[in-house]
C-alpha cells in the first residue's frame, strides 16, 4: 500500500462512522410517521420553558436554518412548533421533541454491536460516532466494505450512518463529513492531497468561525492553500494549534485507532429475519449470544457483576431486563442460564432481536464470586436473593445503563 512521502507512520486503513442526524433519526426510528418532516429534539420549548437549545435537528429542518446548538428560542422563530391539532398556521413548522438518551443509547449500543463485530479495534469517540481500525484490508475492497457496514447498520439498528475510509483518522472523518447524508467516500493513500485541497478551511476539525475567519483574512480559504504555505505561518500565527492544522491540510496525521481505556460492557445481538414469538427460536438465539459475550469477556481476562438481555418487539419497542450479582464472576454457564431465565418474560412475545450483555465490569485480580455465595442448602441458587426480591414477592429488574 503507498503511503504519502515524508509519514512515518504504520500502514493502515481507517473507518470513520457517523451516524446522520442521530437523534432525530431515533425519533424517527419510534414513529415512522415524522419520515421527511423537520424534526427537532431539544429542550425549552415546552410550555412555561423559556431557556433551552437545539441538540438535534433533521436535515429537514436545516433547510429553514434550524442547527444544532441554537437557542430554542431562535429555533422557534425559524421554524415554530407544529401544533399538536395539525392547525395550519399558514407557514412551515416542525415538529419538537424532548431529548430522550435511554433511547438512543439503545439505539447506540444496536450500532456499537455492528461495528464490535465488524473490526477487531473499535474506538468509540460519542454516542453517534466511532472509528475502526480495518487491518489488512484491500484497498479494491474497501467500497464493498462500506457498503455492507452501512446495510447492516441500518437493518439491525434502524439509523443511517455516513461512512469515510482513508489511510488516516483525520482524512476518515472528513470523508465521513464530506457527502452527508448516507454517504460513503473512500480516500485512498495516494488521492490523499487531492481530497484535502478543495475542503473549506471552515470544515477543518478544530477550525471554529474565528479561526476560519483568521485564515480567510490571511489568505487561506481551502485545506489546500494551507497545504502549500510553509508550516512556520500558522505555527506563528496560532501556535501549536497551527502546525497541527497544517498537518491536517497535508493528510500527516499518524495516530492509530485504539480504544479508550476498558470497555465498559461487552454485549453481542442478533435480528430475526422476520419477527417471531417461537419460543424454541428465542431460546436458541439467547443461549447462542450468552456464549458469544461470555467467551469474549474471558479472552479480554474480564469479570462482570450484571448480566443483561436485550428484547426488541416491533416496530421497535425496546426492553431490558438484567441481574446485579454480588460479585465480578468469569461464569460462561450462570451467563446463559441467568439470560434465559430473563427472557421467559417475554416468552410469548414476538420479537425482532435479542441481545446479551455483560456490564459493571472489571479487569483486576480481585478473587471472583462463586455460585456458592447463592447457594440455598440445596445446591440450587437461591432466586429470591439473586433476583433482588422484594417483601411483595416482586422481582427488581434493572434496566441497561
Amino acid at each position: 500500500m503507498a503511503r504519502l512521502p515524508g509519514i512515518d507512520a504504520p500502514e493502515q486503513v481507517v473507518c470513520h462512522v457517523d451516524m446522520d442526524c442521530f437523534y432525530a433519526a431515533c425519533e424517527r426510528l419510534r414513529d415512522p410517521a415524522l419520515d421527511g418532516e423537520p424534526v427537532v429534539v431539544g429542550m425549552g420549548y415546552e410550555t412555561g420553558e423559556t431557556h433551552g437549545a437545539v441538540a438535534t435537528a433533521s436535515y429537514e429542518a436545516r433547510e429553514h436554518g434550524v442547527e444544532s446548538a441554537m437557542s430554542i428560542t431562535e429555533a422557534l422563530e425559524r421554524l415554530p412548533r407544529r401544533a399538536g391539532d395539525g392547525t395550519d398556521t399558514g407557514g412551515p413548522t416542525g415538529v419538537y421533541r424532548p431529548v430522550d438518551m435511554d433511547f438512543y443509547k439503545a439505539v447506540s449500543e444496536d450500532v456499537r454491536s455492528v461495528l464490535s463485530r465488524t473490526a477487531e479495534t473499535l474506538r468509540n469517540v460519542s454516542i453517534d460516532e466511532a472509528y475502526l481500525d480495518l487491518g489488512e484490508l484491500e484497498w479494491s475492497d474497501a467500497a464493498a466494505f462500506g457498503r455492507s457496514l452501512k446495510h447492516e447498520i441500518e437493518s439491525e439498528a434502524g439509523v443511517v450512518a455516513s461512512v469515510g475510509i482513508a489511510p488516516d483518522m483525520t482524512t476518515a472523518k472528513l470523508a465521513s463529513d464530506t457527502d452527508k447524508p448516507d454517504g460513503l467516500v473512500v480516500v485512498e493513500p495516494d488521492d490523499v492531497r487531492s481530497f484535502l485541497a478543495p475542503i473549506p478551511v471552515a470544515e477543518l476539525h478544530g477550525v471554529g468561525p474565528v479561526t476560519a475567519s483568521e485564515l480567510r483574512e490571511m489568505g487561506f480559504e481551502t485545506a489546500g492553500d494551507i497545504a502549500a504555505a510553509e508550516a512556520s505561518v500558522f505555527a506563528d500565527a496560532f501556535g501549536k494549534r497551527g502546525r497541527a492544522l497544517h498537518a491536517q491540510a497535508r493528510g500527516e496525521d499518524d495516530r492509530t485507532v485504539e480504544p479508550r481505556g476498558d470497555p465498559k460492557s461487552i454485549s453481542s445481538e442478533s435480528a430475526f429475519a422476520e419477527a417471531t414469538a417461537d419460543s424454541d427460536r428465542k431460546r436458541a438465539q439467547i443461549e447462542t449470544l450468552a456464549r458469544d459475550v461470555a467467551e469474549r469477556a474471558t479472552a479480554k481476562n474480564a469479570l462482570y457483576r450484571t448480566i443483561g438481555i436485550k428484547i426488541v418487539e416491533p416496530p421497535f419497542d425496546v426492553h431490558t431486563r438484567s441481574q446485579s450479582l454480588s460479585g465480578p464472576v468469569d461464569d460462561p454457564e450462570l451467563v446463559e442460564r441467568t439470560a434465559i431465565e430473563l427472557l421467559a418474560e417475554f416468552e410469548s412475545e414476538h420479537v425482532r432481536k435479542l441481545g446479551v450483555r455483560l456490564s459493571n465490569l472489571s479487569f483486576d485480580a480481585r478473587e471472583q464470586a462463586t455460585i456458592t455465595r447463592w447457594d440455598t442448602g440445596e445446591g440450587e441458587p437461591d432466586l429470591d436473593r439473586r433476583w433482588g426480591r422484594t417483601a411483595g414477592g416482586q422481582a427488581r429488574l434493572s434496566r441497561f445503563e
